[in-house]
């Protein structure tokens, strides 16, 4: 933590800055809630969103890892998987992922990168009262994020785990990468074939736009299934009120975000 003492509008010659990276970008919170945390913690550093386009990030991250006062990135929509290529070091999370969420500067000049949107998830998950041992889950979506959510639903114990995507070598890919830590417990599907499942997960961008069409029909789900959806904004999807309407309990994107925002905090706030 710094030994400068700042409003949630003071930056100074000193202060350290955070990057988020998106293609759009206006839906992030990450700035506004961060910002507000390090203020009050005392930490100087500032997050700000830049709207990068994915034949720029390559030329856009190398720049900002040459501004001195740049400690760390965070990376979202849709550059998850490229951005993991401009790290010099990978945590388990974002090998497993193949992408990554999170990178920072390391003492010796080098970057990290991490992923903590399966962390995030899970533990909004278990706050909420829903354990995942033992369940059967389908994952819709396994780009960036998708594909960080499967090994740590997978870590968290549940029992079968069907993903689903509409690219199909992308949905191949992560689940033979699943299968070589977690053999014989997950398995793809053209279709969500929602009857048998404990819970539903929407990790696709559908949702966040008011025309979006439904990633899923909840209708299609036995009772009682817990349908969650990890778009942040709007806090109600149309997938979400649809699924209440129908009576199955629903996890809000707002939980797994909280949690990421404190990893964050965690990850930046100790680089120096």
């Amino acid at each position: 933590m710094s030994d400068v003492t700042r409003d949630a509008t003071t930056i100074t010659g000193r202060t350290r800055l955070v990057a988020v990276l998106g293609d759009p970008v206006e839906q992030v919170r990450a700035p506004a809630l961060l910002n507000r945390q390090f203020a009050a913690e005392g930490v100087d550093i500032v997050v700000i969103p830049l709207h990068v386009r994915p034949d720029d990030l390559e030329t856009v991250v190398r720049g900002l890892q040459r501004t001195a006062n740049l400690v760390g990135l965070l990376v979202t929509v849709p550059h998850k998987v490229d951005a993991l290529r401009l790290a010099d070091v990978r945590s388990e999370a974002a090998e497993l992922a193949g992408g990554t969420n999170a990178l920072r500067r390391l003492e010796d000049g080098s970057w990290h990168a991490d992923n903590f949107d399966g962390a995030g998830f899970c533990a909004g998950l278990i706050e909420a009262g829903h354990q995942p041992h033992g369940t059967r889950a389908v994952l819709v979506g396994a780009g960036g994020a998708g594909a960080a959510i499967a090994p740590a639903l997978l870590a968290a114990g549940v029992g079968h785990l069907v993903l689903h995507d509409t690219d199909e070598a992308r949905m191949k890919e992560v689940a033979g990468r699943m299968d070589l830590h977690w053999p014989g417990r997950v398995g793809t599907a053209t279709s969500p074939g929602l009857r048998s499942a404990d819970m539903v997960v929407n990790a696709t961008p559908l949702g966040m736009r008011p025309g979006d069409a439904l990633p899923f029909d909840p209708a299609e789900l036995r009772p009682g299934a817990l349908v969650a959806d990890i778009i942040m904004k709007p806090r109600e999807t149309r997938l979400l009120r649809r699924a209440a309407e129908l009576g199955h309990p629903v996890l809000h994107g707002e939980p797994m975000l909280r949690h990421q925002m404190d990893l964050y905090r965690s990850y930046f706030g100790a680089a120096r």
